[in-house]
């Protein structure tokens, strides 16, 4: 087969949509999740991160996943390192046009992807952020809530983007978008970086509304206050800074 020819197939054959999933301890979860990933009816890729989990997870995704299903690649660290590392170390091996992130639980459902895509087709949008409060209230934390509000305040006064939630987790992109991001991310600051940079270098971010349904702390949760207060410094920082 010719090089061009090769080249060729291997367009052809890219999935269309790879699904960015970093787990830590997610035993309980992450089986439910995958049956739902897997079960989309789309072209795909699913790229796990397991980022160090000690409560089994990794054995499952061993035993279930890894090298299990054609759809599915897996990443492992030995140890922890936060979301936004994971997340870095997944991007460059991403194949797909389009690339989306989804944490290992169930606070969101994936069938909202469907949708997502679909919005990419019809308005050829380099970015669609999926937003918890554009069309509703879910039920959170007040904590949370008050967060998650400042945050898009923030984006809206720092960038002067109509955004209505900065800190969700269904950020997806075309992914020479993604790939042309520098980040500098190890925690949950991925997505007011990913935000600032973004709006930095000028690139339209959609919102359209999705599902939610959010868990406790004592359910799994893992993100705490102190991120929260490095989110508002990222979003403060990349303002300022110079951008690569």
């Amino acid at each position: 087969m010719k090089s061009s020819d090769r080249q060729e197939a291997e367009i052809t054959s890219s999935p269309e949509l790879a699904i960015l999933v970093p787990v830590y301890n997610e035993m309980e979860h992450l089986p439910v999740l995958m049956d739902s990933l897997l079960s989309l009816p789309i072209s795909k890729e699913i790229i796990i991160i397991d980022d160090g989990s000690t409560d089994g997870t990794t054995q499952l995704i061993r035993s279930e996943f890894d090298e299990k299903l054609p759809d599915v690649r897996v990443i492992y660290f030995a140890r922890n390192m936060g979301k936004g590392y994971c997340l870095r170390q997944a991007i460059p091996s991403v194949r797909a046009k389009y690339a989306i992130i989804q944490d290992g639980d169930m606070e969101y459902d994936p069938q909202d992807m469907l949708e997502i895509l679909r919005k990419f087709k019809q308005s050829n949008a380099p970015v669609i952020y999926g937003s918890r409060f554009l069309n509703a209230s879910p039920r959170m934390h007040w904590a949370n809530r008050f967060i998650n509000w400042l945050l898009a305040w923030m984006v809206r006064f720092l960038y002067r983007s109509p955004m209505t939630d900065e800190a969700t987790c269904y950020k997806a992109f075309r992914t020479e978008i993604l790939k042309s991001i520098p980040l500098k991310c190890h925690r949950f600051e991925f997505c007011p970086e990913v935000t600032a940079k973004l709006l930095r270098k000028r690139v339209p971010i959609m919102e359209i509304p999705i599902h939610y349904h959010a868990r406790s702390v004592a359910q799994g949760k893992k993100i705490r206050w102190t991120d929260g207060v490095m989110a508002i410094w990222t979003l403060i920082k990349y303002r300022i800074v110079r951008i690569e």
